[in-house]
């Protein structure tokens, strides 16, 4: 293993991102959610001690303890996958082949970023007309014009104004399936690919660890006196867009954007002072709690948005979150390096070898470990 030693901190930083790679049988990505919520199992994994030990999801509030402030992110995924046929402003030509477009973040209320696949055949002008599936006429319409080119796939568009966006997207777009479930979406995945709590809508990909929770599980932690508070971070490339580097120290990830609502950082600044641990449902609350931080700069937390391309890996430094409820994550992954950043890299991929071992069930509609 490659590995280097910070001089400033004296922790360890792995180099290569082949470090957090592991072996994973096909057969244990989960390809549907399971029959109900929280139904899910659990893997418990003591950080300091590296043990590990099975249980299931609804053993979470016996875990926590009364007072413990858990936070949750509350961003709602929106049917993001569109199919369209393209005009080509380069030569008068018919319409040519169907383009799939995924909304990656909106910019401006007309205007967003894509990827879009065959991305060769996407240029600057190129007008996409979007329609229902596998062309069925649609009872309503989108109209995009691409506006830049980018890398990998990646354009923006600018949309014609029509009445209620969010009204035909709902008609015309299909749940964003990560590409490893290897099967179109269907009706549940509008119900299941969302947690139950989603309110604000923006994000490309759900925050999965929160897809296990339900009302009940929910009043059951609110009972115990645990308290429960709400981020928003927009799930968008910064989160699940493949890397492209060798090198960890080359990572540079997506802006994403947040908010940190008042109520939730008076919370956050009460638990910090009367020394309550704060534990975060998922990596995108991670994320958003730890540049929240640093952005306070040792300073009361106060309510605000923005955006964030903050990146945690072995040797980052947590100031806020003490424990982590997560789902398994992609080999090579940025994820997979923000679980090891928070519990280290070898008990991590140990507690990933037992599951596999167990046969739990992987990703986005899969189980999930606490990890404290």
């Amino acid at each position: 293993m490659k590995c280097r030693v910070c001089a400033r901190d004296n922790r360890i930083r792995f180099v290569l991102v082949q470090d957090f790679d592991f072996d994973l049988p096909e057969e244990l990505i989960a390809q549907r959610p399971p029959t109900e919520r929280s139904g899910a199992r659990m893997l418990q994994l003591d950080r300091r001690t590296g043990e590990v030990r099975d249980g299931v999801f609804l053993d979470l509030p016996s875990l926590l303890n009364e007072g413990d402030l858990l936070v949750l992110n509350n961003s709602r995924v929106i049917p993001a996958r569109l199919f369209a046929q393209r005009s080509s402003s380069r030569a008068r030509q018919r319409p040519t082949g169907t383009i799939e477009v995924l909304l990656t973040e909106q910019t401006s209320q007309w205007e967003w970023r894509a990827l879009v696949r065959p991305g060769r055949k996407v240029g600057v002008g190129d007008i996409l007309r979007f329609t229902g599936p596998l062309g069925a006429a649609p009872s309503s319409t989108l109209q995009a014009e691409i506006t830049a080119r980018g890398e990998f796939g990646e354009r923006a568009l600018r949309f014609t104004p029509c009445g209620d966006f969010y009204a035909a997207l709902d008609l015309l777009g299909h749940v964003p399936l990560p590409p490893y479930i290897h099967r179109d979406d269907a009706g549940e995945d509008r119900e299941r690919y969302q947690t139950v709590y989603a309110e604000e809508r923006g994000s490309v990909a759900a925050p999965t660890a929160g897809l296990h929770f339900t009302p009940e599980v929910l009043a059951m932690l609110r009972a115990r006196g645990v308290r429960i508070s709400f981020v928003t971070l927009h799930v968008g490339l910064g989160t699940f867009a493949p890397l492209r580097v060798d090198k960890v120290e080359d990572i540079r990830l997506h802006a994403e954007r947040y908010t940190l609502p008042a109520d939730t950082a008076k919370e956050l600044n009460a638990a910090q002072s009367e020394g309550r641990r704060i534990i975060a449902a998922g990596t995108t609350t991670v994320r958003t709690l730890e540049h929240c931080a640093r952005r306070a700069e040792g300073e009361p937390l106060e309510a605000h948005s923005g955006a964030t391309r903050i990146f945690l890996s072995p040797g980052s430094e947590f100031r806020l979150v003490e424990g982590l409820l997560t789902n398994f994550h992609l080999p090579q992954s940025s994820l997979l390096m923000l679980v090891s950043a928070f519990a280290g890299r070898e008990k991590v991929l140990a507690a990933y070898r037992h599951a596999v071992a167990g046969r739990y069930r992987f990703f986005s509609y899969g189980d999930c470990m606490f990890v404290s």
